[in-house]
């Protein structure tokens, strides 16, 4: 290592030590105002009024994505509804007439005006419908920084992930003069269903990017310090709501009037579970929610089911997909109701480039924080960032997606989810390292 790699390295932890105060402030402020998908107002305001004061060109509402390819849009009084949440919270009026209708998220473009790569980097902002728990043992809870949205929870890290993007934002802020390039942050909404990274890529963010970067706290019960280098496993995914549309009548004056739609709608959550799996790989399928019925008089003339299906590769998703339509339709011809079937997020295969595991490796070689580095670990489930990577990738330039360890005493999706907060600075530094070894194009 020369002299000035080395004094960049102390730059860099000095860096980290001096802002993890405001990584996790970012952190529980965001906790507090956990938005779900394409209702993220105060979420991207707050984000935006972060990035405001550095010089990055900010990019927000309908252009920063294609409206009509966003899937799972809530209906408009839920949009509303939040809306008028976000504004009694402080949010201007002039961001507002930029978000409305769930156009959320926003992208911040920094060129340094010297020649080098373009490094875009994505970061997740939304949150789940759970309700937080009011445990003392949940730090949240016992450190008031609880949820105050009340059936809405950060109950998957992406709170923390916004708040690395911010860390990440200040990182380049700082370093600019020694930074080469073009950065492109995308905080991306609706990742929850698989619902917005889609609508991004197709307004063209990706296109010309040479190295992707994105990541996620926890997944593994890890160690502070540990880092995946790459990660395999991203199941494709599809996330469908159905609605039986039956007819209702008397259940004691003249039952063989109705067509129950409950019935259909419940005997399909069976027979749904029932799909065989495939000998090809590992496939999926869970009816998460099912409603139905008006009373218990009363033959249910509606019936609403939403599922989900993963596949360990697209086509297996796609197998999933057909045989959940068949029984899905065949059930409606059963009870003799009308159904209707809408696909509301979709997500798809991904493989990382495995030289980001060398890469990797040299960039955080010398940090004091940084302990181990694992170079590939299984996600398991599904995320939509992999059509960030599958258009990066498809383009010529090489992708990855980290996992920043973290003991987990719960985990994702639980009412108590958490995590060790000193992941956020780790995390800033990994990204930080990275940006300057992508440099180097002999790395990658």
């Amino acid at each position: 290592m020369t002299s000035k790699e080395e004094n960049l390295s102390k730059e860099i932890t000095s860096f980290i030590q001096e802002r993890n105060e405001s990584f996790v402030k970012w952190r529980r402020t965001l906790h507090q105002i956990p938005e779900t998908g394409w209702t993220e107002f105060q979420t991207t305001f707050f984000i935006g009024k972060q990035l405001q004061s550095l010089g990055f060109t900010l990019t927000v509402g309908r252009d920063v994505l294609v409206s009509s390819e966003r899937m799972g849009i809530p209906e408009q009084t839920v949009l509303s509804e939040h809306e008028q949440r976000a504004k009694k919270a402080g949010v201007p009026d002039e961001w507002l007439e930029k978000m409305i209708g769930g156009h959320t998220g926003l992208v911040a473009s920094w060129d340094t005006g010297k020649k080098g790569p373009h490094i875009a980097l994505r970061f997740d902002i939304d949150a789940l419908p759970i309700i937080e728990s009011t445990e003392s043992s949940h730090l949240p809870q016992e450190s008031d920084f609880r949820s105050k949205h009340d059936g809405s929870m950060h109950a998957c890290a992406h709170d923390g992930h916004a708040a690395i993007g911010l860390g990440t934002a200040h990182f380049i802020e700082k370093f600019q003069n020694q930074l080469e390039g073009k950065f492109t942050l995308l905080f991306q909404p609706a990742e929850e269903g698989s619902r917005g990274a889609k609508a991004m890529v197709e307004k063209g963010w990706l296109e010309n990017v040479d190295y992707f970067i994105s990541g996620h706290i926890g997944i593994h019960s890890l160690e502070i310090g540990d880092i995946a280098a790459t990660t395999s496993q991203f199941l494709a995914t599809t996330k469908m709501n159905v609605t039986y549309d039956g007819q209702s009548a008397h259940a004691g004056v003249e039952p063989q009037k109705g067509k129950n739609a409950l019935l259909a709608a419940a005997a399909a959550s069976l027979h749904l579970h029932g799909i065989s799996r495939h000998s090809s790989g590992a496939t999926r399928i869970n009816v998460g929610k099912l409603e139905a019925g008006n009373g218990r008089n009363i033959i249910a003339d509606i019936g609403k089911i939403e599922l989900e299906t993963r596949g360990e590769t697209t086509e297996l998703n796609h197998y999933m997909v057909d045989e959940a339509r068949r029984i899905i339709q065949s059930t409606a011809g059963l009870y003799d109701v009308n159904v209707d079937i809408q696909i509301v997020g979709d997500g798809l295969q991904a493989k990382c480039d495995e030289e980001w595991v060398r890469v990797v490796e040299l960039a955080c070689a010398e940090s004091p924080a940084i302990k181990r580095i694992i170079p590939e670990l299984p996600l398991g489930a599904s995320e939509d960032v992999t059509y960030m990577m599958n258009r990066v990738q498809q383009k010529g330039g090489k992708a990855t997606f980290l996992l920043f360890g973290t003991p987990l005493a719960k985990g994702h999706h639980h009412p108590q989810f958490d995590f060790d907060e000193r992941v956020l600075a780790i995390a800033v530094e990994t990204i930080g390292r990275l940006l300057f070894s992508c440099h180097n194009s002999d790395n990658l």
